[in-house]
């Protein structure tokens, strides 16, 4: 019978079905962070139960550390509990712990791809609704609460009703200055944020043959704020090169025989999705949100759309609208920006400060502007340093911090004062995400960094 790709993977994994309910699936890779993880470790301690497999369980710390002066003692209590806690449970039951201070640490759905420990075909999941990234390599990835936690770490499995199938078709290329997170958002805006509501999605067509891995974890990564369960793509050259050589991935032979495995993870054919949408990339420019969900987004150079344009949830939309001190029909263009985030699981890669950089070099941040620029690991950081980007971002006024999530969530020191408004490449623009009474303009790399040099609201394609 014709498979999806999604089918393949989920049936390979499935050790039982309960008739009626659920699959219980095996988990080939577990994340955890200092966030979600302390309560899990705490249920398997009440029980007396060990890590059943601690060389499939990788531990990072992200969340609550700081960007500046990782050397130092957290300064928050909370924060350095959940830290102290995550170092004491990894050591305990055996599982790699990469903290404060490892060359290793970073942002879980950062260091997960760079160390090889994201594969093809493989099951990934961990305590984090944007694990979704990990569907870039063809792989099954999804964000799992507190209680599954402790499930998949005292038996390597989780219990989940198989989700229904959904493919987004992307056809013709990107304009100039159109990047993977425009992309992202313009599907979100087509779909609103709970278009793909019990779906996995597959993205495939041109578009998404044509981007980088990077590109393609930056999509996967904001599927769920659409409401899929997780999104992937079918690897090809790109993915294996990628994989090819890192630590924890298969080597020698054993990559051979794991090669022969992922070339056969893609959709049949003639296989048959419960939803399908085609669009055509040509017609996608620069995005930005302008309200307090991520489905709240237009071009650029669009005008805020009116409330009577809307089907329904009109006091909803006014009230987002009041929250972010919009008005239907203003311009975007113009919009005076106080901080600008680069950074986060959905755009702290490398690629991301090549693009930012390629609008800086040779301008000046503007002065009353506040930039955060925050690496996603130690090696995206020795990249910008080997690659002489750090130069370009010191020339321009710009400092780098120290990896970790940032001002994606003001689960740490780096927060959006009430009022101000951030363009930012994270992965949420809700009420108070980045901090109480922050204002969220969603965005990519590019959009980020014009609006760093001018001050406001500025199409890149006008500086590159």
């Amino acid at each position: 019978m014709a498979k999806t790709l999604f089918d393949k993977v989920w049936d390979a994994h499935v050790v039982h079905s309960i008739e009626n309910g659920p699959d219980v699936l095996f988990i080939d890779r577990h994340m955890v962070h200092e966030v979600t993880s302390p309560v899990a470790f705490l249920g398997l301690k009440q029980r007396g139960i060990r890590v059943k497999f601690p060389e499939r369980t990788f531990a990072t710390a992200d969340h609550n550390t700081p960007t500046i002066n990782q050397h130092l003692p957290v300064e928050d209590p909370l924060s350095a509990n959940q830290l102290a806690m995550l170092e004491q449970n990894a050591r305990e039951h055996g599982i790699s712990y990469w903290g404060l201070g490892h060359q290793k640490n970073g942002i879980v759905h950062v260091v997960g791809p760079e160390y090889g420990i994201t594969l093809p075909g493989a099951t990934i999941v961990c305590g984090d609704s944007h694990t979704s990234t990990h569907g870039a390599f063809g792989a099954i990835a999804f964000g799992i609460g507190t209680s599954e936690v402790e499930m998949v770490l005292s038996t390597q499995c989780i219990m989940q009703p198989k989700p229904k199938s959904m493919r987004i078709n992307i056809t013709g290329s990107l304009q100039k200055g159109v990047t993977p997170k425009d992309v992202a958002l313009y599907i979100i805006s087509q779909l609103t944020t709970s278009g793909a509501t019990g779906y996995f999605v597959e993205y495939a067509g041109p578009v998404f043959s044509e981007m980088s891995m990077e590109g393609r974890m930056t999509v996967c990564n904001l599927s769920i704020e659409m409401g899929a369960r997780g999104g992937m793509i079918a690897p090809d050259q790109k993915t294996f090169d990628y994989v090819s050589g890192r630590e924890f991935a298969p080597k020698g032979q054993d990559f051979d025989k794991a090669m022969n495995y992922w070339s056969t993870l893609y959709s049949d054919s003639d296989a048959s999705f419960d939803k399908e949408y085609t669009f055509d990339g040509n017609q996608i420019e620069p995005m930005i949100t302008y309200g307090t969900n991520p489905g709240m987004g237009l071009g650029i150079s669009q005008h805020i759309p009116m409330a009577q344009s809307l089907d329904g949830g009109v006091a909803t939309y006014k009230k987002s609208l009041g929250y972010m001190d919009f008005h239907e029909g203003d311009a975007m263009l113009g919009k005076k920006v106080d901080y600008v985030f680069i950074g986060s699981c959905t755009n702290g890669r490398i690629e991301d400060f090549r693009s930012f950089a390629s609008i800086v070099r040779g301008r000046k941040k503007a002065d009353h502007v506040t930039a955060w620029l925050v690496p996603g690991s130690h090696l995206v950081a020795q990249s910008i340093k080997e690659e002489g980007l750090l130069e370009v971002f010191e020339a321009a006024g710009f400092t780098l911090r120290e990896p970790g999530c940032s001002a994606c969530l003001a689960m740490n020191d780096d927060k959006i004062p009430a009022g101000k408004y951030a363009v930012s490449t994270s992965n949420r623009n809700f009420e108070g995400r980045q901090g109480p009474g922050a204002r969220t303009l969603l965005a990519s790399p590019l959009v980020a960094a014009a609006a760093a040099v001018t001050g406001h609201v500025t199409d890149p394609r006008t500086l590159l």
